[in-house]
């Protein structure tokens, strides 16, 4: 591992001035390009004290042995030469796009002498115009058969072509009218071109001049009496409204733009594009990627970008490009994608109407692209045993953790504070495991305090367990309290994990220590994952554990702990929606849901119901004198809650809020 400073450049080398600039390595590989606006203050803020970096920006930048810089005299030229050497040299460093699968598209080979309409994936070809991409090559198909009623180009291979000029004789589509049939001279090279163009033209959008033509050629026809051509206008007509409705229009304006969404995580984004032509979707794509780099959403935005429209040119790069956060250099990507158009090119953020809310689609769109990545990548054996393994290895664990639990706390500013336990055994949940807690030992907000507390609850269980089978006896205990006897719940806490992950950091991590210690439980580990920086860190050490960006390891106890997170806070809005909405009139026995509407229909509010008699709480229907009686008793002893407060006005209501009951038991709730 280099140290930064030996290959630092004297501060008066660096020029202060637009360029371009590359890491490499020992090996002299390059692994980091990047471009400035000012080469001396970029290449400065890496050199600076290594602590203070950005872990991936430390990694990089003690991997590389020496860097070396070009001038240039503009951003625009420095953003092109960017381009052109991540795509040269492939930097490990360098987000890089990949796609997630392989889209198909729409292609018109107007590069040959007879333009053929084909379905084209991988790299674009010089000469041949490109529609979509598009999600199915079937819908592509489908597209095409009703357009080829309307424009019957070619769209037979180069084979089925030079046989059919041998014998003399059209293929199939010739005799049924979808192809000109040019393979035997039913139109001249010309007019079949002038078909092709014709495709395109309405394929990119224009469609309202052919559905007008053939609209007045239909009724011509029909006055001079040629029926059947008239029948014929009219289905071909239908058939490219047809071919129309399969791109349902999205914006009135018939606008041309191209919508970029960004959905990310700590290690990974998904960016999802919806191609937009004559206010119709035309196509989408997507990629996913690793952020090797620190690199926020602006930044992700400006490589797919460069990634999108580095080898376009023309009406590829569309008018209006929508985004959701502006690259750091705008202007000169605005005039990089201007130069690439050939005309002006609009970047910029939606901020209402059509365009934002179809930019909210986009991104859920990218939402579950990497949902369904995470899902494909966790469901690989493969992939799961080599996270176990390398989980093993980095916490010097004896074999791999095949059942690992992780706790997290969850409260609203100290009021309902609850925790969870989430299993993952062979790297997969397994939610019939999943736990629930209550906090009960104190009130308030301390996450280290609770979790010592959900931990020894947890294991205290277990050793319950082992005392019934004779595998663990009281002496064991060190400074723990002996397990009740077994109260006749289901066995809820029998198998013990290989590893304990909590959310948190040091004191997190000491807490649960602790109450293992203190139950005696020496063969289980204990590590923490904190949000911040993805770090690992383990009881007693000062320093972190560090897995790689790449690891399967980390990414693994990444999904455990979110998951922790997310179950913990569902129960914690539960428990809290719950307590807004109970009332007194809960806690009366035998007094249903409907009887209790009864009540507060009839008097009004719980207030009103407090103050009336027993004869008047008997004239309820449904409410015999005993029921009356008891209601009546309990709301007596309840004691009133504040005045309700209109959140929107600041008006005291007259009617009183109801005073909270206590959180009732659920299936899968540890009490």
């Amino acid at each position: 591992m280099a140290d930064p400073s030996s290959y630092r450049p004297q501060p008066g080398q660096i020029p202060d001035s637009p360029g371009v600039y590359r890491f490499r390595d020992e090996h002299r590989r390059v692994i980091y390009v990047g471009k400035a606006k000012s080469l001396r203050q970029r290449l400065a803020s890496y050199f600076q004290d290594v602590a203070n970096l950005h872990p991936r920006t430390a990694t990089m930048v003690t991997t590389a042995a020496s860097v070396e810089w070009t001038v240039v005299s503009t951003e625009v030229e420095a953003l092109q030469l960017e381009y052109s050497w991540i795509k040269e040299y492939d930097p490990r460093f360098n987000v890089k796009y990949r796609d997630d699968k392989s889209y198909p598209s729409l292609a018109v080979t107007m590069n040959e002498e007879y333009p053929r309409v084909q379905v084209m994936r991988g790299p674009k070809k010089k000469g041949v115009r490109y529609f979509g991409p598009y999600g199915h090559a079937w819908a592509i198909r489908e597209t095409v058969d009703l357009m080829l009623r309307v424009f019957p180009v070619r769209t037979c291979s180069a084979g089925v072509f030079k046989r059919s000029a041998q014998i003399g004789r059209p293929c199939l589509l010739g005799y049924i009218g979808k192809c000109s049939a040019p393979c035997v001279g039913r139109v001249t090279p010309d007019e079949h071109r002038e078909l092709a163009e014709d495709f395109c033209d309405f394929m990119a959008g224009r469609t309202g001049t052919y559905l007008t033509r053939l609209e007045q050629q239909m009724h011509e026809a029909a006055e001079d009496m040629e029926y059947e051509k008239a029948a014929r206008l009219r289905d071909d007509m239908g058939a490219l409204r047809r071919a129309m409705e399969k791109n349902a229009v999205v914006l009135a304006d018939a606008t041309d733009a191209d919508l970029v969404a960004v959905a990310e995580d700590e290690l990974e984004a998904a960016v999802q594009i919806f191609h937009v032509r004559g206010g119709r979707v035309r196509g989408q794509r997507g990629w996913v990627t690793d952020k090797v780099e620190a690199v926020d959403t602006a930044g992700l935005v400006e490589h797919a970008l460069q990634q999108l429209y580095g080898e376009e040119k023309g009406e590829a790069v569309p008018k209006e490009v929508l985004v959701p956060a502006l690259p750091e250099d705008t202007a000169a990507l605005a005039e990089w994608l201007a130069e690439r158009r050939g005309s002006q090119v609009s970047l910029r953020i939606p901020q209402r109407g059509d365009k934002k809310a179809l930019m909210e689609t986009v991104h859920r769109n990218a939402v579950q692209s990497l949902a369904l990545h995470k899902t494909k990548r966790a469901g690989d054996l493969t992939t799961r045993s080599r996270a176990l393994e390398e989980i093993a290895e980095a916490l010097d664990l004896d074999g791999a953790p095949l059942r690992i639990e992780c706790f997290d706390i969850s409260h609203l500013q100290g009021d309902d504070v609850v925790a969870s336990m989430v299993v993952f055994e062979d790297g997969l949940a397994r939610k019939s495991e999943y736990r629930r807690f209550q906090i009960k030992s104190f009130e308030g907000q301390d996450d280290v305090r609770s979790m010592h507390e959900v931990v020894s609850r947890r294991f205290r269980r277990y050793l319950q367990e082992k005392l019934k089978t004779g595998e663990w006896s009281p002496e064991d205990v060190q400074d723990g309290e002996i397990p009740a006897e077994d109260d006749g719940r289901p066995k809820r806490f029998a198998y013990p994990p290989q590893l304990v992950v909590v959310d948190g950091g040091q004191p997190q991590v000491a807490a649960a220590k602790r109450a293992l210690e203190e139950l005696g439980v020496d063969d289980v580990a204990v590590c923490g994952l904190a949000k911040r920086l993805e770090e690992v860190w383990l009881s007693g050490e000062d320093d972190p554990v560090v897995l790689p960006r790449t690891s399967e390891g980390l990414y693994l106890l990444q999904r455990v702990r979110d998951e922790a997170h997310r179950f913990a806070i569902q129960y914690q809005r539960s428990k809290r929606g719950k307590r807004l909405k109970s009332s007194p009139l809960d806690d009366v026995p035998g007094l249903g849901e409907s009887r209790k509407q009864a009540l507060v229909k009839h008097f009004g509010s719980v207030k009103k119901l407090r103050q009336a008699t027993i004869d008047q709480i008997c004239e309820v229907p449904g409410i015999g004198r005993k029921t009356a009686e008891t209601v009546a008793a309990a709301l007596a002893h309840a004691v009133p809650a504040g005045p309700a407060v209109n959140t929107a006005t600041g008006e005291i209501m007259e009617d009183e809020t109801p005073a909270p009951a206590g959180a009732s038991s659920e299936r899968g709730t540890e009490q």
